[in-house]
């Protein structure tokens, strides 16, 4: 099974290595939710909410470009990045063997 490693740094800047499979297709927002980050989501991973908001550390340039739909959700942020993207907008594929994260959207509880 093909898989790609994704550094995750929550809130509280703990770091984590997961290791994600590409064969079930999901979203960055998916797996980060299924690994138990209580990401909001609050609209699904439609680009409506910019809750699921990260920030990539490394590898951005091997992702899709955002859509003018992300890229106005993003616009809408009191914090923005030069690397800011919607984990709900990112598909995981081999393209990028690996990628670093950092969780900045809004999540389910505050720790």
């Amino acid at each position: 099974m093909k898989e790609i490693s994704i550094i995750i740094t929550d809130k509280n800047n703990r770091k984590k290595k997961l290791q994600a499979p590409l064969s079930l297709g999901i979203s960055l927002m998916e797996f980060l939710k299924a690994s138990g980050y209580p990401i909001m989501a609050t609209c699904g991973g439609m680009a409506l909410c910019a809750t699921c908001h990260v920030e990539i550390m490394k590898n951005y340039e091997l992702l899709t470009e955002p859509s003018n739909d992300e890229l106005n959700m993003l616009d809408t942020l009191p914090e923005v990045f030069p690397t800011s993207r919607l984990s709900c907008q990112i598909k995981l594929t081999e393209n990028t063997p690996i990628l670093e994260i950092k969780i900045r959207g809004e999540l389910e509880s505050e720790e």
